[in-house]
């Protein structure tokens, strides 16, 4: 039961993009380099999808 419900929280912060913040953090640590706030990262995150270069549809 506890391998199933850590599964699924594993799925959901992966979803919600929660692990790709702890991922930066871990880099920044890593690196030794001092973050941006969550709310930086989450601007800077926009910013790249919205002026990504792929080809649409539309």
């Amino acid at each position: 039961m506890r391998r199933a419900l850590a599964g699924i929280r594993w799925y959901l912060r992966e979803w919600s993009g929660e692990g790709r913040w702890d991922a930066y953090l871990a880099d920044c640590e890593r690196v030794g380099m001092v973050p941006m706030t969550r709310r930086e990262y989450e601007r800077h995150r926009d910013h790249l999808r919205e002026h990504s270069t792929q080809g649409r549809c539309c």
